[in-house]
């Protein structure tokens, strides 16, 4: 595993400690720094990463906290507290 890898992982966990504690945007910042490492070294980020951030607006999603879970027909609709949805398909 690269080290840009292991960075955007740790950065991952520190992303949801802080955003835990309620520290959101300290969260926000270790979400845009990972994602600034993921693009610079070209690497895609982890699945748990990308589902749990919004694109909008780089918070980390804690559902029930900032971040509503539906389940409609076939997919998961996560919505962030700044409006922006994202759709996830299951089976």
């Amino acid at each position: 595993m690269s080290i840009a890898a292991e960075r955007v992982e740790r950065l991952e966990a520190l992303a949801a400690a802080a955003a835990a504690e309620g520290n959101d945007d300290r969260a926000r910042s270790y979400v845009r720094l990972a994602r600034r490492i993921a693009e610079r070294n070209r690497l895609a980020l982890p699945r748990s990463f990308t589902r749990f951030t919004c694109d909008a607006c780089d918070a980390y999603l804690r559902p029930g906290a900032n971040a509503r879970v539906r389940l409609r027909d076939g997919h998961v609709v996560v919505t962030c507290d700044c409006g922006e949805q994202a759709r996830y398909p299951y089976e």
